[in-house]
């Protein structure tokens, strides 16, 4: 199956459907040349208006963390697959969790298709959960801190979102010892 195909059955299937109707697409970003993979959480209200991912603060923070800049984040070379691919919506203390049925059922068939990916970044606590089931540490923070224990594969890190400028605030260590060597990960994959 095709990644176009797999595209259209997410679009199809029934649990999608609101937003199908208002001609919402998955909003997601791969390409079979990618060599970076980026599994966030879902699309916030203002990605959900632009259909770009990573649209918004947290998308800018990000690719500076990368060491990157906009036009390398949004080519062929990094893709871009949440835990939802859609806005999941409000909740009482901010955007609803993503939908779990979307990373078990859709990410393998995608992921079968992404065959040069060296090195997948794993943005916050839900895609932390799911890819590194009974890897993880105590708590996210502790999982960040051991980073390098998940590489070459995977590389986790907090979620660049505004938000979570207290945990930046209280974690120093991040910006000093993590993003320097995931910016290091990140320019010597592209380079090659």
């Amino acid at each position: 199956m095709s990644i176009q195909d797999i595209i259209n059955k997410i679009k199809q299937d029934e649990r999608n459907i609101e937003y199908t109707k208002r001609n919402i697409p998955p909003i997601l970003q791969v390409s079979k040349s990618a060599k970076i993979l980026i599994i966030g959480q879902a699309p916030g209200k203002k990605v959900e208006e632009t259909l770009i991912p990573f649209n918004d603060k947290s998308g800018e923070t990000l690719i500076s963390w990368m060491g990157i800049d906009k036009d390398i984040f949004y080519s062929n070379k990094i893709a871009i697959l949440p835990m939802d691919f859609y806005y999941p919506g409000k909740g009482k203390t901010g955007d609803l969790p993503p939908r779990k049925f979307i990373a078990e059922e859709y990410h393998k068939p995608i992921l079968d298709e992404l065959d040069n990916i060296e090195l997948t970044i794993l943005v916050g606590k839900y895609s932390m959960d799911y890819y590194l089931k009974g890897r993880k540490k105590k708590n996210l923070t502790e999982t960040v801190r051991c980073f390098d224990e998940y590489l070459p594969k995977y590389f986790p890190i907090v979620h660049p979102s505004p938000l979570n400028f207290r945990w930046q605030a209280k974690n120093p260590w991040f910006l000093k010892e993590v993003v320097p060597v995931l910016k290091k990960n990140v320019c010597e994959i592209l380079e090659n």
